[in-house]
């Protein structure tokens, strides 16, 4: 017989990346600068291809799609980190507690879900360009995320109806500046084993799944530029790539890196530390990422920012010529 949630808790205790009162200052201005260099960068790249007509093409939907969710991925957790240090309060209501979870789950495997659809996008350009238009068009585009959408909702929403089943006592306190997961599974006084299996089995099937898409859609795309005979042609083709790769790269080599310090070092103040750098350092670094390489995004922000170009703007193709 499953355990009914016999919850008396009202809040949990967020007790942040340092304890020493001295450094809360330096960690408030710091993480308030990166969320905020975090909100323009990424407002300005959906901005950039809302307004500039040579940029509604399906790469740059997913990538506005993908700037979205990063503002929201790192909306949940942060304000209400900068608000507890600034009122000297480390509490957190149960039920927001549930909710920064929820919303925390659903735009982290959006993300992850979105750019393996973006290298589903490349794949397609690179290795099927006579088709790309037909494959990648605006209702296909659109339903790829709505699809996304749905799946990552329905994980969170498991995942949270999960940690609803369980009864917590009294150690409240999460080492943590966000309600993680597995932390509050973990500060339960029942047993979390189904909990713990269900955690593993989804960070498998929304993991290792999109990630084997990634690979699998890059071992396709390094083929068909390899049978390219000119370098000129290489280069263009690899150039559209360069960009996600470097993102995907930084995405999943945070993630990788922080649990697998976790598992090795079992110190909590050292996963939050680390879980900094896929909760803001990537978020904030996406933008200029995908903007500092680009030409046609360049372009695209100089308009948008009322600066003028001596140059022509580049006109977006819709689909790639090799």
């Amino acid at each position: 017989m499953e355990p009914e949630n016999n919850t008396q808790i009202s809040e949990f205790i967020l007790l942040g990346l340092a304890e020493e009162g001295e450094l809360q200052p330096l960690i408030y201005g710091l993480f308030l600068c990166m969320y905020l260099i975090t909100l323009l960068g990424n407002l300005l790249i959906i901005l950039a291809v809302i307004s500039d007509s040579h940029l509604h093409t399906p790469m740059y939907f997913f990538l506005s799609s993908l700037s979205f969710v990063d503002i929201c991925f790192t909306s949940t957790s942060i304000p209400k980190m900068l608000v507890n240090i600034q009122t000297q309060k480390k509490v957190i209501t149960y039920a927001d507690c549930i909710t920064q979870m929820f919303f925390l789950l659903l735009f982290a495997g959006l993300d992850d879900l979105l750019l393996s659809v973006m290298a589903y996008d490349r794949f397609v350009a690179i290795c099927h360009p006579l088709h790309y238009t037909m494959i990648m068009n605006p209702r296909q585009c659109v339903l790829m995320v709505l699809v996304s959408t749905i799946i990552s909702s329905l994980h969170s929403l498991l995942q949270s109806l999960m940690v609803l089943r369980l009864s917590f006592c009294t150690d409240l306190e999460i080492p943590h500046f966000f309600c993680e997961l597995d932390q509050v599974v973990h500060r339960a006084c029942s047993d979390t084993l189904f909990n713990d299996v269900v955690i593993y089995l989804a960070a498998v099937l929304l993991a290792i799944g999109p990630l084997a898409g990634i690979v699998y859609s890059y071992s396709k795309i390094v083929s068909s530029i390899r049978a390219i005979s000119s370098t000129y042609g290489k280069n263009k083709a690899f150039s559209t790539c360069v960009s996600h790769l470097l993102v995907v790269s930084l995405f999943y080599c945070t993630c990788i890196g922080v649990y697998l310090s976790s598992a090795a070092t079992h110190n909590s103040h050292s996963t939050a530390a680390a879980s900094v750098m896929y909760m803001v350092v990537t978020p904030m670094l996406n933008p200029f990422i995908y903007s500092l390489r680009n030409k046609d995004m360049k372009s695209a922000l100089k308009r948008l920012l009322g600066k003028k170009t001596s140059k022509v703007p580049i006109v977006m193709r819709f689909k790639i010529c090799l």
